[in-house]
């Protein structure tokens, strides 16, 4: 990332305003330090020189002080800037980020969760220290440092001339410590990616862990990446320190060479007191934006690091969404004509040429070995993710001769209103049964309800919870059993009135009574004339279903990068009892 970089202020708007505002102050701030320099040197050079008293100097010393409550003031406003730029630019980032990221899809989402992740809590807060530290800095040595030399320059050419060959080393040191510093940064936040992905991931599955006694396995790999983030950070620091050194020991050494020439001219009178004072005072305030810039680019290397990630993020361009609204789903049929999906870094094409047609009224049952593609093939049905190959068509109900509206083409948001999904693991927020169910802690629970609870079996859950459908739960459902968390998304599922429902695996992990509750919901939501896509691994859900799909994964040709390529002639044959692709 380059120290102003050009994406920052197209993807954030608070970031133009903030760096507009910190140039108007920088520019304030170059014409007050040259001010109080001025100012001090013709104030004090007299009264030292004998040549005037204190009363002489009072006017000057009343001006003086007024230029430095400005620069109190300009400071105070700069700083209560760069903290709210801060802010916003991180909350809009982190907000784009998680757009993206859905817009991308879960397949792209399921490679790069741990990314996103650190991205969205710990990672994109390490560019506070770029707005509050570093930018201002970095203004402030395009403003103060050539307006200060520029003043230099007319009040003492050898100075100037002094100034401007040594000036140009910190600038170089500077470039030499960046390279080495962005290595460290970069690999600090890859640890620490490494770290949340890997605490992610045994959080999700520490129940089992446990009931397996397998729960201080992961221990040691967890530690292994601390340790390994402690060392990128400790190294990161230490070539902060050192180069901060560096860069002030540079400045101090440019800074003596002025001030012994200008001291001895002084001595044999080549140059008066009051512009001896004033360019000692403006050297040091030549360097010292190069030098704190320097310094701050080590606080801010992670929130540059951090940038750069966003950035490759919000640079993936997902496809254009559709803009045609989808149709009533009570009279149109859902058709899969020959979809494949590549899978990625399996090398093969999962699902492979599947053909189905989901009537409204009806229960669609997709059935085969796993790793074949049946939630991938739900995913598509949903809209999260496009086929390679073939593609999903709506037809009017009856039509079977009509080309239908590719889903491709429609909005995705008139879609997914008339789709409801219920996952493996349904998704359950902090807050009671009757919000998570019914979308509000103030919806009443009247007659429908209690027919849907009694349906899905949650009426029995509800009577062993403390506070019924007052009672609270936790993040994902905790307080509530596997079972039970399916019985309450089934019962949410129920109770809308969404034509279509697709349900991954439904009867998975339950015991027979709680199977039996699904089972009769799936023919609840048939009765209701709303289509049902379930996929099914037990019998007794596949028997339920009128069509039954099979789906099958296929061996991609070398070289294929996202095409079916397989020929008509291995296209699935169809199933007699259903008339479905198996």
């Amino acid at each position: 990332m380059r120290p102003l970089d050009p994406r920052l202020l197209k993807h954030a708007g608070a970031a133009r305003r903030y760096i507009a505002v910190t140039a108007v102050t920088g520019f304030a701030t170059a014409a007050l330090v040259i001010a109080q320099a001025l100012l001090i040197s013709r104030a004090a050079a007299p009264v030292v020189e004998g040549t005037a008293g204190w009363d002489d100097a009072a006017p000057l010393v009343a001006v003086l002080a007024g230029v430095l409550a400005a620069r109190f003031v300009v400071l105070v406003v700069q700083e209560s800037l760069a903290h709210r730029a801060a802010r916003d630019v991180v909350a809009d980032l982190r907000e784009q980020v998680l757009t993206r990221a859905v817009a991308l899809g879960p397949r792209w989402l399921g490679g790069h969760g741990a990314q996103v992740t650190t991205l969205a809590t710990r990672g994109l807060d390490d560019l506070e220290p770029y707005f509050v530290r570093y930018l201002p800095q970095l203004l402030l040595a395009a403003t103060v440092t050539p307006a200060t030399l520029a003043v230099v320059l007319g009040l003492d050419l050898s100075s100037a001339l002094i100034i401007a060959v040594t000036i140009p080393l910190i600038p170089v040191f500077m470039w030499l410590i960046g390279v080495l510093t962005q290595r460290f940064a970069a690999e600090k936040l890859v640890a620490m990616e490494r770290l949340g992905g890997q605490l992610l991931d045994l959080l999700a599955g520490l129940s089992t862990l446990k009931a397996l006694g397998r729960e201080h396995g992961p221990g040691r790999r967890v530690g292994e990446l601390g340790r390994a983030y402690t060392r990128t950070t400790m190294a990161t620091l230490k070539v902060a320190f050192l180069s901060g050194a560096v860069l002030e020991f540079l400045a101090s050494i440019s800074v003596a060479l002025v001030a012994v020439t200008i001291g001895m001219r002084l001595v044999y009178g080549n140059v008066d007191l009051t512009t001896a004072l004033a360019v000692l005072m403006l050297a040091p305030e030549v360097y010292k934006p190069l030098r704190e810039v320097g310094a701050q680019f080590h606080a801010a290397a992670d929130g540059v690091a951090a940038a750069e990630e966003t950035f490759a993020i919000l640079d993936q361009h997902p496809p254009a969404p559709g803009t045609v609204p989808a149709p009533d789903l009570r009279r149109s049929d859902v058709v899969l004509d020959d979809v494949s999906v590549l899978a990625p870094g399996r090398g093969q094409f999962a699902p492979w040429r599947l053909g189905a047609r989901l009537r409204p009224g009806r229960v669609v049952a997709l059935v085969g070995p796993s790793g074949a593609g049946k939630t991938t093939a739900a995913a598509v049905v949903l809209g999260l993710l496009r086929p390679d190959d073939g593609a999903v068509r709506l037809v009017p109900s009856g039509d079977d001769g009509a080309a239908g509206l590719p889903l491709a083409d429609v909005d995705p948001a008139s879609w997914h209103r008339q789709v409801a999904w219920v996952p493996q693991r349904p998704v359950i927020v902090p807050g009671t049964v009757r919000a998570n169910v019914l979308g509000s802690d103030s919806a009443v629970v009247d007659g429908r309800v209690a027919a849907a609870a009694a349906a899905t079996g949650l009426d029995a859950v509800l009577a062993d919870l403390p506070a019924g459908w007052d009672t609270r739960l936790g993040h994902g459902g905790a307080g509530l059993s596997v079972g039970q968390r399916q019985r309450l998304a089934l019962t949410g599922a129920l109770l809308g009135d969404q034509p279509l429902v697709v349900l991954d695996e439904p009867t998975a992990h339950l015991d027979a009574a709680s199977e039996q509750h699904v089972l009769d919901t799936v023919g609840a939501l048939r009765e209701a004339g709303r289509t049902v896509l379930v996929i099914a691994h037990r019998s007794a859900l596949v028997a339920l279903a009128d069509d039954v799909v099979t789906v099958a994964a296929r061996p991609a040709p070398q070289g294929a990068a996202g095409q079916g390529g397989a020929g008509p002639e291995d296209a699935p044959q169809p199933d007699a009892r259903s008339g479905a692709a198996r």
